[in-house]
């Protein structure tokens, strides 16, 4: 694995730059050796965040974590790195999506999947066209996270969401 470390209103100290090689070379097994590895270190006032992120063919896997101490950050990203892979091996596989990125060991392991994706809601709702910004508000006034709707302006679903620092996101589809 290639691992880039890149630092945002930090330096990437000789300690920090051996913590995360450390620990997310314990990620080497799954991967193949020129698999790269993206890293970004940032503060914010007390806020130490490492993001992750690993392309792999036909996906990306990609963990962030936030605490108030880089070293904990670190440790956090690595184990929930670990569990995705464990936890989205066999659907991997049955795509085929990615598996080439992947070293044999990897492959061959069987881990027990603990937690299976269950849909146990399904949802029917009647779908208005509506502006972008009027479903901000409604999402607000249902106090929920997202909202689908069909966009006025291009008579498409979309979906509009909550980010983090109070803004808002728009998805649409590409044509």
């Amino acid at each position: 694995m290639k691992i880039i470390i890149v630092g945002r209103n930090i330096d990437v100290t000789p300690g920090l730059k051996s913590a995360v090689e450390d620990k997310l070379g314990k990620l080497e097994k799954y991967f193949k050796p020129d698999t790269e590895v993206h890293v970004t270190l940032s503060v914010e006032k007390d806020r130490q965040k490492i993001e992750v992120t690993i392309p792999v063919k036909g996906s990306i896997i990609r963990s962030e974590q936030v605490s108030n101490d880089m070293y904990v950050s670190i440790d956090l990203v690595e184990e929930i790195i670990e569990r995705q892979l464990k936890k989205y091996k066999t659907k991997i596989v049955d795509k085929k999506q990615a598996a080439g990125s992947f070293s044999q060991l990897y492959m061959d392991n069987d881990y027990m999947e603990d937690e299976e994706i269950q849909i146990v809601r399904t949802k029917k709702f009647d779908i208005k066209p509506m502006y972008p910004e009027d479903a901000c508000i409604q999402m607000e006034l249902l106090g929920h996270d997202f909202f689908v709707f069909c966009n006025a302006e291009t008579d498409q679903v979309n979906v509009v969401y909550k980010r983090k620092g109070g803004t808002y996101g728009l998805i649409e589809p590409e044509e």
